[in-house]
């Protein structure tokens, strides 16, 4: 089985990723790492450096890449996969995506524990502003997030309804 995580930066997708990947005893990827590897730079530097265009590519083909074995996985994808190239679609083919949707207070919490600067959408963002820059997002994302064939919604989503909803 093929597992997709999607939702917004700071949602939990590679956290939870790695426990569900461990729990699952499969391969786990965390999109943005393995492109990370594949470049040879920080997603950040990519940004900086190529554009977001550019990385956006560079997803969708790491996406497939990653994807075309017949092996089991849980990937953490970044939070504009679903929305570029067809991705959204490509994933619900290939296996189950789950939609991790959390509060944006939550998450501008969770992102202001973090370097924002590490975070090329919200690099920049004044700290009193990430709640409705979030907000944003989310208003421009949703639309492909609800596509994902599982929803889970919460502050924290335990990693038994994860597993629960796969099986």
């Amino acid at each position: 089985m093929k597992i997709f995580l999607i939702g917004l930066p700071g949602c939990g997708k590679s956290t939870l990723g790695k426990q569900l990947a461990e729990k699952l005893t499969v391969t786990f990827f965390d999109l943005d790492a393995e492109i990370e590897k594949s470049i040879g730079l920080p997603v950040k530097a990519i940004f900086k450096r190529y554009g977001e265009s550019f990385f956006r590519k560079e997803e969708s083909e790491s996406l497939q890449r990653l994807s075309e074995g017949p092996a089991s996985f849980v990937m953490a994808t970044g939070g504009g996969t679903p929305v570029f190239f067809d991705n959204m679609n490509y994933m619900n083919k290939k296996g189950v995506t789950i939609f991790l949707d959390v509060p944006a207070t939550e998450i501008a919490n969770r992102i202001l524990k973090t370097a924002l600067e590490e975070r090329p959408l919200f690099a920049g963002v004044h700290p009193e502003e990430l709640k409705d820059q979030i907000e944003f997002l989310r208003s421009q994302r949703i639309p492909f997030y609800r596509q994902a064939q599982v929803t889970l919604t919460g502050e924290v989503i335990p990693l038994d309804e994860i597993v629960k909803a796969i099986n």
